[in-house]
């Protein structure tokens, strides 16, 4: 009694291989790592947007700080001057003005720190290009 192991029908990668030439499979390869390629470059395109968009807020953040703390300087001077030119409560509205701006420039220079640190670079592109397999990257040892 003979016991024979049953075949497994062959899976469409085995037909493929069967049914085309290797020209054909390569060019099948070239044209998919052409698309991976695309597909890379787009996916870089589309975070350094993002990293600029938000490079270029956090800047304004900080453009609005320096404003905000041009006022301060500003304020406090003529607050400074008119107190003690005057030495009587007047000057000191300017003294409260000037504080709000620097409560201001305070708020802006945290926020635009804060976005600045947000700036990740291109986590995505890079996490995908280290899933290409190693075959494909060119070899340190052959140089």
């Amino acid at each position: 009694m003979s016991s024979q192991i049953p075949q497994t029908p062959p899976t469409a990668a085995h037909v493929k291989a069967d049914t085309n030439s290797i020209g054909d499979l390569l060019g099948e390869v070239t044209r998919d790592m052409s698309t991976l390629m695309r597909q890379e470059l787009e996916l870089a395109k589309a975070e350094a947007k993002q990293s600029a968009t938000r490079a270029g807020k956090g800047g304004g953040l900080l453009a609005g700080a320096g404003v905000a703390g041009h006022f301060v300087l500003l304020f406090l001077s003529i607050a400074l001057w008119y107190a003690l030119g005057q030495l009587i409560g007047l000057g000191w509205s300017a003294v409260v003005v000037a504080l709000i701006w620097g409560i201001a420039a305070a708020v802006l220079a945290a926020r635009g720190r804060k976005e600045l640190q947000a700036i990740k670079g291109l986590p995505q592109t890079a996490e995908t290009l280290q899933e290409i397999p190693p075959t494909l990257k060119p070899n340190e040892d052959q140089r």
